[in-house]
């Protein structure tokens, strides 16, 4: 019985160290971070890069318009 209970123990802790010391996951939630970073400042340069693109568009619309008529 304390051979049974002591492998049972000893089990339980290799789990124990295998978990603490698993760390895989870390990895991916770092690159998660990163693209998740990206992704916000790249939202954020559209944001002012789309304000530009309507401006000239209105600006060529102006003059097309004006060439037209």
């Amino acid at each position: 019985m304390q051979t049974r209970l002591f492998k049972c123990y000893a089990r339980i802790q290799d789990l124990k160290t295998a978990l603490v010391h698993y760390q895989s996951g870390q990895d991916l939630i770092e690159y998660a971070l990163v693209v998740s970073l990206i992704a916000l400042a790249a939202t954020a340069a559209m944001s002012a890069v789309a304000t530009s693109i309507s401006t000239a568009f209105v600006h060529i619309g102006s003059h097309v318009a004006t060439y037209t008529s």
